[in-house]
């Protein structure tokens, strides 16, 4: 019998199982997730490490550049896809998608199929829509890393969990760059069925965003986190060195990952003066700054 490990999910019988799903239905725990997978981080400080990845759905940010449109919409009815084991080639399945953070660590525990505890990537969508799943579902993946990738529009939630997480990876948003958002749609059926979005609006016009990019890079200063600047063959070269220009004066000690948009309909990507402009502006004011696509389209992998 395999000896229990630290951040083994404990097995637990059916009705176990029944009982924590009602539980996180009456205390609204539960979160739509579109997937859980394994794979390797491809953005950030952590570029290249294996993760399992949990991505929730629901997002109010319209960025012309999202490569997962699909996780905008959060709705009861829909399913997640479940990875089942570690290979590349793994099987999938579909669940009922709306599900407890119980559930969803039993999932992260399938995915890794017996192998090690890797660190867990918590992705949207947004996941900060989802803040009482997320308290619950790091304490069930304790003791493991949580790491936690966010747009930064919901500061005030930010805040609120920023405790849970060994890691964030903060967008740096540029407004011209997005269009009008959408706050969720379904939410009387989410919280009827025990998915309690937050109540955070998203910033909505470049004053909102640019303070709740202040408040976001306040909170992260000094800790293990970075900042990501995605650019496009349209972005705003004023809002791109606005946007350092915060990162230079609130927390300097965060490396800055400027990204090339991977080509999209709506957003084409950069040219090298683009990106050679905003790196010799960043190394100007003394930040780690290094310009990496992202890997895992470059792969072709989840």
């Amino acid at each position: 019998m395999r000896a229990h490990r630290p951040g083994d999910v404990p097995c637990r019988s059916t009705e176990s199982a029944a009982t924590d799903a009602r539980v996180s239905r009456a205390t609204s725990t539960a979160a739509p997730v579109l997937e859980v997978f394994r794979s390797i981080q491809g953005e950030g400080r952590y570029l290249g490490e294996p993760q399992v990845f949990v991505r929730t759905r629901g997002c109010p940010l319209r960025c012309r550049y999202c490569d997962t449109p699909h996780s905008w919409v959060a709705r009861p009815e829909q399913n997640a896809r479940i990875a089942q084991g570690s290979a590349l080639a793994a099987p999938e399945r579909e669940e009922p998608g709306l599900a407890s953070p119980f559930q969803v660590a039993l999932w992260v525990a399938e995915v890794e199929d017996r192998g090690p505890k890797l660190t867990v990537s918590w992705t949207g969508g947004e996941p900060l829509a989802w803040p009482n799943f997320g308290r619950e579902f790091a304490r069930l993946v304790a003791p493991r890393r949580l790491h936690l990738e966010t747009g930064g529009g919901h500061p005030r939630t930010l805040a609120e969990l920023l405790g849970l997480f060994h890691h964030v990876s903060l967008d740096l948003k540029l407004p011209g760059d997005l269009d009008a958002p959408v706050e969720l749609a379904a939410r009387a059926a989410l919280l009827e069925a025990g998915a309690e979005p937050s109540a955070e609006p998203a910033p909505h016009d470049a004053r909102t965003w640019r303070a709740a990019r202040r408040d976001c890079l306040d909170l992260l200063s000094g800790r293990d986190a970075c900042a990501k600047l995605v650019v496009t063959a349209t972005s705003s070269e004023r809002e791109a060195f606005e946007a350092i220009d915060d990162l230079a004066e609130i927390a300097p000690d965060l490396p800055l990952f400027v990204q090339p948009s991977s080509p999209m309909p709506r957003a084409a990507a950069p040219t090298l003066a683009q990106l050679r402009a905003l790196w010799e502006y960043a190394l100007e004011h003394d930040l780690a700054v290094r310009v990496v696509p992202q890997v895992h389209r470059l792969l072709d992998l989840r």
